[in-house]
């Protein structure tokens, strides 16, 4: 997050401190984390349509302005009655759509009429006008972060760190006209960080004619998010930087991921676990009967992709080396894909999930054979600090890696093996078939055996002994569900 007005995003930071501070006279009452960025959500949002002239979404009675008015009990009545009205789907109340799915079974976990009045009074008394400065969105996206540094909430499995977010769109650079997806939206990230990009080279859109300019902001970006409290979220934050278009509140594991559409660009970090459904896809093959998780994701990106499309997403270790189905689904990616680019993650980005992690980088091929000659490698897990409560990441920890990228968003730019006490090597096709294609691919050993080691704050050790239990579950589940009877499989090598 980072403020456009003079001050450099300090009013902003001021503000979510002030706010998220109410949450803690809050939590005697009974009132979590997640219910109070939820809360947050519902009050802001009326508060910013005012602030942005957008209140001609809602009907007059049930704008903000009505309910600062109010006191008591009566506030908290009209507020949920606000709520009831404002989420209801029989259209027959003048709310704008994407209102509706923001308020649709909303409720509120407030009891007492002083808590809403002191929320009402906090928001009313914020400084909006640099606020506005700094960017509303920017505001609003600064309280969901601030939930990622709270374990108690757990919200932090739905946020990937933005400094990641960025580095990966900064190299993949969206364009303009393009469609972009996110099959696992979370609450927007990769979606506005790439509508901030195009922004950015564009003159905030205005380079582009109207048509254009109305794709980008009303059907450029596509995606689902199952959760409905996160999707919740993902609307509010989409509207807030200027995005209209409407993900979906669906699971794209089942029917409704195929009717997403094709994309030129694909962003996502799906979920880490497996869950206990399989899935369900007419035109999945590779993972049709697997568990719900990471590798089907993986399928459904590749499938998503337009020819000549590219992609990046955030996979788990054993996506890379698990035998069965995921070398299947590798050998298969690595035949319809251009899989030219691997990021190890460093250790300590996403101990919600319990799992180390990666970046695959891909382009459809245009043809259905051959299409992956050779992987690049970028080891930025050896050798390198865990990152956590007390070590937070930031943006340097990836220039090195971006330098070496290149400024191709396909991979193909010139680039260099540093050899086996680099960081940044290269396996041709046929090295990875001789390890049964296998992506699992390191060879740094260093003086740095287990950056947990370091780790010192009781959250952080904690969330690191909860991952490799989970790890260790996941090895099980997957160890007996190889040695159970099945039918013979095949491999499908077109899509």
């Amino acid at each position: 997050m980072s403020g456009n007005g003079s001050n450099g995003g300090r009013t902003t930071r001021d503000i979510v401190a002030k706010l998220w501070k109410l949450c803690d006279n809050l939590q005697g009452g009974g009132v979590s984390y997640k219910d109070y960025v939820n809360e947050l959500t519902y009050l802001l949002f009326l508060k910013m349509l005012e602030e942005t002239n957008r209140e001609d979404l809602i009907p007059a009675p049930y704008r903000w302005r009505k309910l600062y008015e109010k006191a008591g009990e009566e506030q908290l009545l009209h507020y949920r009655r606000t709520l009831l009205e404002l989420g209801d789907t029989t259209g027959k109340r003048g709310v704008a759509p994407i209102v509706v799915a923001i308020y649709t079974d909303a409720k509120t976990a407030l009891n007492k009429p002083v808590d809403l009045a002191g929320l009402v009074k906090a928001i009313e008394e914020i400084d909006w006008f640099s606020a506005k400065e700094d960017g509303l969105g920017d505001l609003y996206e600064g309280l969901l972060e601030k939930t990622t540094s709270e374990k108690k909430s757990k919200a932090g499995q739905y946020f990937t760190p933005r400094p990641l977010i960025d580095c990966i769109v900064r190299l993949v650079k969206p364009q303009p006209g393009e469609v972009i997806q996110d099959p696992a939206a979370g609450t927007g990230g990769f979606l506005i960080a790439s509508d901030t990009y195009i922004k950015a080279h564009t003159d905030n859109l205005y380079q582009l004619e109207a048509a254009r300019a109305a794709f980008q902001r009303e059907r450029a970006y596509v995606g689902s998010e199952f959760v409905r409290d996160t999707y919740r979220l993902c609307l509010m934050n989409l509207l807030l930087h200027g995005i209209d278009s409407m993900i979906q509140p669906d699971d794209s594991l089942e029917a409704a991921g195929e009717a997403l559409g094709k994309a030129e660009l694909v962003l996502t970090n799906p979920p880490f676990n497996r869950f206990p459904t399989t899935t369900n896809r007419a035109d999945f093959s590779i993972t049709a009967a697997a568990r719900k998780g990471p590798m089907p994701f993986v399928e459904h990106v590749v499938r998503a992709l337009q020819p000549g499309g590219r992609a990046a997403i955030v996979v788990p270790d054993p996506v890379l080396y698990d035998d069965d189905t995921g070398r299947r689904l590798r050998s298969w990616m690595m035949e319809l894909c251009d899989v030219h680019t691997i990021l190890r993650l460093p250790t300590g980005i996403f101990y919600a999930q319990g799992v180390k992690t990666n970046v695959l980088f891909l382009t459809r091929g245009r043809s259905d054979r051959g299409n992956t000659q050779a992987v690049w490698v970028y080891d930025l897990r050896a050798n390198m600090p865990a990152f956590g409560k007390t070590r937070p990441l930031t943006t340097d920890v990836f220039k090195e890696f971006e330098s070496a990228f290149g400024d191709d968003p396909y991979g193909k730019a010139a680039r260099v093996d540093t050899g086996e006490q680099g960081r940044f090597r290269c396996f041709t096709r046929e090295e990875i078939k001789a390890r049964d294609d296998s992506l699992e691919l390191a060879w740094l050993r260093g003086a740095v055996e287990d950056p947990e080691d370091e780790l010192t704050e009781p959250e952080d050790i904690a969330a690191a002994i909860l991952g490799h239990l989970k790890n260790a579950l996941e090895e099980i589940e997957g160890l007996t569900e190889a040695i159970e009877p099945r039918g013979a499989e095949t491999i499908e090598a077109t899509a």
